[in-house]
């Protein structure tokens, strides 16, 4: 348990045993009193250690809250970059009255997880507008994966893009210059093009400017979704995503 649960559980202890914790000073307590006190504490844990797990579920409600309040203020400070970057691939409806935006990586688990249910939810309700922030982290595969997914559209646009992106997030594998050519056949695109641009200086500005973005946003994993003024840093299932869209709206 860390230094600051345990401080909150022993505030809690003294609340719950009848003393004020305005009428204590450790500090000034003589090394009798403060070894007195001590026992006092020891013998009320030992009798009431319930008393532990209430103080560490009030933390951890108060550390959630004051989350919330800080990722308000974040996704409120980097706005135009989060919604309105000039270069995320949209999807879902473009006019959506809600928009999800989904930091994600080709190889992560709980991203091939979560995205045949931001699929459903994106098809069940037809009034979401969603961004897709290419956020490679998990090694190179992950940056090759982003970078012919980015390239794809550069060179065919965004109906290629989605295809390369629905395409990649099942793929397993190394991806060498073989399987890239070969996917980019499967997708009716010309390969020499796809590869060329994948190492094209806007599309690692694109990769740099998402990255920064994520570290602003206090985001080192994937998935990680805004959804309004909602952050959530790891995987939703849908029917919670579901709720999030309706307390959005």
């Amino acid at each position: 348990m860390s230094k600051t649960r345990l401080a909150t559980s022993f505030a809690a202890l003294l609340l719950a045993s009848g003393v004020q914790a305005a009428d204590l000073d450790l500090n000034n307590m003589s090394d009798a009193e403060r070894a007195a006190f001590g026992a006092q504490v020891r013998a009320y844990l030992l009798e009431n250690p319930e008393v532990i797990m209430e103080a560490v579920q009030v933390l951890e409600e108060r550390q959630a809250a004051e989350q919330a309040q800080g990722d308000v203020a974040l996704i409120a400070n980097n706005a135009d970059a989060i919604f309105n970057d000039g270069y995320s691939w949209v999807g879902g409806n473009p006019e959506g009255d809600v928009t999800i935006v989904e930091f994600f990586d080709y190889r992560c688990g709980f991203c091939r997880r979560a995205h045949p249910e931001v699929t459903q939810l994106l098809e069940l309700d037809g009034n979401i507008r969603y961004i897709a922030k290419e956020f490679p982290i998990l090694g190179e595969n992950s940056v090759i994966s982003s970078r012919f997914a980015l390239a794809a559209r550069e060179v065919a646009g965004d109906d290629a893009y989605h295809a390369a992106k629905e395409a990649l997030i099942v793929l397993n594998g190394d991806l060498d210059d073989t399987v890239l050519r070969r996917l980019a056949d499967t997708l009716g695109l010309d390969a020499d093009a796809v590869i060329s641009a994948m190492d094209s200086e806007s599309i690692t500005e694109q990769l740099a400017s998402t990255r920064a973005l994520a570290q602003a946003l206090q985001i080192n994993g994937t998935p990680s979704f805004v959804m309004g003024d909602q952050l959530i840093r790891g995987y939703v299932p849908l029917d919670a995503m579901q709720q999030i869209v309706a307390e959005a709206r």
